[in-house]
C-alpha cells in the first residue's frame, strides 16, 4: 500500500494501528516517489541457534593442513 505524505500525516495514528493489526507495510511517497516505509515491529526475538544456517559455504578442505608453519609446531 502506498500513500502520499500529506495523507499519511492526516491518518498517521490510524495507519500505525492498521499496520500493527494486519502486519502489513505502508510506503509513504512525496510527489509520487517513495521516501519512507512504515512496517510493523517484529515482536518475536530472533533465535541465535541456527540463525546463520545456509548463509555460508565451505570451499575446499577445511581439515587438511595449509602448509603454514606455526610456532607451536616447532
Amino acid at each position: 500500500m502506498a500513500i502520499a505524505a500529506g495523507e499519511f500525516k492526516t491518518h498517521c495514528l490510524k495507519l500505525m494501528d492498521e499496520v500493527k493489526e494486519k502486519h502489513t507495510s505502508v510506503v509513504i511517497t512525496k510527489r509520487g516517489k517513495p521516501v519512507a516505509k512504515l512496517v510493523p515491529v517484529d515482536e518475536s526475538p530472533v533465535p541465535l541457534f541456527g540463525f546463520l544456517k545456509g548463509r555460508a559455504r565451505i570451499k575446499g578442505d577445511i581439515v587438511a593442513s595449509t602448509g603454514e608453519v606455526w610456532h607451536a609446531d616447532a
